[in-house]
């Protein structure tokens, strides 16, 4: 079952994410990776949001360049945690995406990380940090990730 589900606007978004499901399963987590869009396919959207917590879904991830409007969309729809990956889709080279992402009202949280590459790999490292609340096995393989990374 699903514990963490990454939604992305655009099938050419599936490139940068690829760090995330590789991060993801490196520490044990299952996770499902969709494609739909915020602008282009609202409906669908929704109705993924919507049927996520029955999926098993704990924790979302959301990627998207120029206005990203797709992680304040899903987090409109749910109180399950958001994470909001800016990418760089337009000529603003992400900029754009991480303002949309950050300014998000009151009431509506997102948590946002770096822009590209280095934020889809930070998006799933977050995601297990939330889910090793409750789960002492991911807690225990994030530990050990970050051991590895003192080590370097």
């Amino acid at each position: 079952m699903p514990q963490v589900g990454v939604l992305v606007g655009s099938a050419s978004d599936h490139p940068v994410m690829e760090d995330t499901m590789k991060t993801l399963e490196g520490l044990g987590i299952e996770a499902e990776l969709v494609t739909a869009s915020a602008h282009r396919n609202p409906e669908r959207v929704r109705e993924w949001v919507n049927g996520a917590a029955e999926r098993g879904i704990e924790v979302i991830i959301a990627a998207a360049g120029g206005a990203a409007a797709l992680p304040g969309v899903v987090a409109s729809y749910t109180t399950i945690p958001v994470i909001g990956v800016p990418l760089a889709s337009s000529d603003l080279g992400g900029v754009d995406a991480l303002h949309s992402i950050v300014q998000m009202p009151p009431g509506v949280p997102v948590a946002c990380v770096a822009v590209g590459a280095w934020g889809a790999r930070n998006a799933a490292l977050l995601a297990a940090e939330i889910l090793g609340i409750k789960y002492p096995k991911i807690r225990g393989a994030v530990d050990e990730y970050r051991a590895g990374l003192r080590q370097r």
